[in-house]
């Protein structure tokens, strides 16, 4: 088994929604055993899939204790999945990553770095198809945002945000179809000025044609 590596650094709790993902859900887990930060918990909260997931998630989390699997019974959507998430998560930060998505190796060490001077940080990324391959030109986001700015054109997505909570509180998603992040960010923005950004890119976007 993966022993958890000695990391001084407070604890990360990642929430991945996953659903009919076992395509993909091995290579982003992968991402997040790379980072240079090794003190996080990952929960995987699984919309009742109907393929693989569970199965190819379990046995990576044999092998690793910092991977929780959630496998729920009926399928309600990556809101509720993602607020079962922020409700089990026990660390000082929280971030998002989907279950198709990758961060690179440094993407916690940056917001950890940026979120001792801001509680709301989220980074830039970049757009590839679903084999990896350039897609759209980086997603680069600006130094700042505020309410105002998200409620014009949301630049924080749900893969590069990064919340100290013990700071800032456990908030959680609109149970909407579609941009229950944005509604999460809107929260956070009234108890917090902006949202600071980091121009480099540090994760990748995976755009798939079948996804919500």
């Amino acid at each position: 088994a993966i022993k958890k590596p000695i990391d001084a650094r407070p604890l990360v709790s990642i929430v991945t929604p996953s659903y009919n993902s076992e395509k993909f859900i091995a290579e982003t887990i992968a991402s997040v055993q790379k980072q240079t930060v090794t003190n996080w918990e990952l929960l995987i909260i699984d919309d009742a899939s109907s393929d693989e997931t569970v199965a190819c998630v379990q046995k990576l989390q044999e092998k690793d204790s910092r991977i929780h699997c959630i496998a729920l019974s009926e399928n309600k959507g990556p809101a509720h999945a993602r607020n079962l998430g922020i409700k089990k998560a026990k660390g000082k930060y929280l971030t998002f990553l989907d279950a198709d998505d990758l961060w690179f190796p440094e993407f916690l060490e940056c917001s950890i770095t940026k979120a001792k001077k801001h509680p709301f940080v989220f980074a830039s990324y970049k757009r590839l198809d679903e084999n990896l391959e350039p897609y759209l030109s980086d997603f680069i986001v600006p130094e700042k945002v505020s309410y105002t700015d998200i409620l014009k054109s949301n630049a924080i997505s749900c893969l590069t945000a990064f919340l100290d909570i013990e700071v800032l509180g456990k908030k959680y998603m609109p149970l909407i179809k579609k941009r229950q992040d944005m509604g999460l960010w809107l929260q956070y923005l009234k108890k917090t000025d902006y949202a600071c950004g980091i121009q480099e890119p540090l994760a990748i976007y995976r755009i798939r044609r079948d996804s919500l």
